[in-house]
């Protein structure tokens, strides 16, 4: 959807501090955080529907909170939604749900192993054959939709280039809405100038995978 989280490629913000510190967290809430979107998980919340729901936070907030402490927040909302517990047991630090499953004794190397299979593979089967082709010009669509999508805002009906075919994959915008269907990947190039303008670069470009649904032949 359109909102206050489609930031890239849009002036007014100021560059982006690439001097980060080398250690991944800044605080030791940040990795248990981290860990929890990784092992607990609610039922039929996928990937794209947790994003979906970090796109439903305002503006001021969505600027404003820390990113771990904004994860903690879209987490929670997915585990609220998802049934593992309720706002009053959250609020209250007791649970009165029942829980999902039993676990009597925890295998940490069967849970670290698991994570490495799990959230990282979206390539499926397609029902249909590619409409598009490698060189082939395409035009991207002018506009979003209510629902998640992952054509981002400075990209829309621009014209560019297939530069190559990605096979399918889960389509995000579906995924989000619990059905996933497979769809064809390409990665288009866009020529810098196409995107912002003569003040570009003209030896610039820029590749972005885009999912079938979101182009149109040129």
């Amino acid at each position: 959807m359109d909102g206050i989280h489609d930031l890239g490629g849009k002036p007014g913000y100021g560059p982006v501090d690439v001097n980060e510190p080398d250690k991944p967290f800044h605080a030791d809430y940040e990795g248990r955080i981290w860990a929890m979107t990784r092992t607990a998980k609610a039922p039929n919340i996928t990937i794209d529907w947790w994003r979906h729901i970090r796109e439903l936070v305002g503006k001021d907030d969505y600027l404003n909170r820390p990113y771990f402490d904004s994860w903690a927040q879209t987490h929670i909302a997915s585990m609220i939604d998802g049934g593992v517990f309720t706002f009053d047991e959250l609020a209250s630090g007791k649970s009165e749900t029942a829980p999902l499953m039993q676990v009597a004794d925890t295998d940490y190397d069967a849970v670290l192993a698991l994570n490495k299979t799990m959230a990282f593979r979206f390539d499926r089967p397609a029902e249909t054959a590619p409409k598009f082709t490698v060189g082939q010009s395409i035009v991207t669509n002018t506009s979003g939709h209510a629902g998640h999508t992952r054509l981002p805002e400075y990209a829309r009906g621009k014209t560019g280039v297939i530069l190559s075919y990605r096979d399918a994959h889960i389509f995000a915008d579906d995924s989000a809405k619990g059905d996933e269907r497979a769809q064809h990947l390409y990665t288009v190039s866009f020529q810098a100038t196409e995107l912002w303008g003569k003040g570009a670069n003209r030896k610039d470009s820029v590749s972005l995978d885009l999912w079938e649904d979101y182009l149109n032949a040129d």
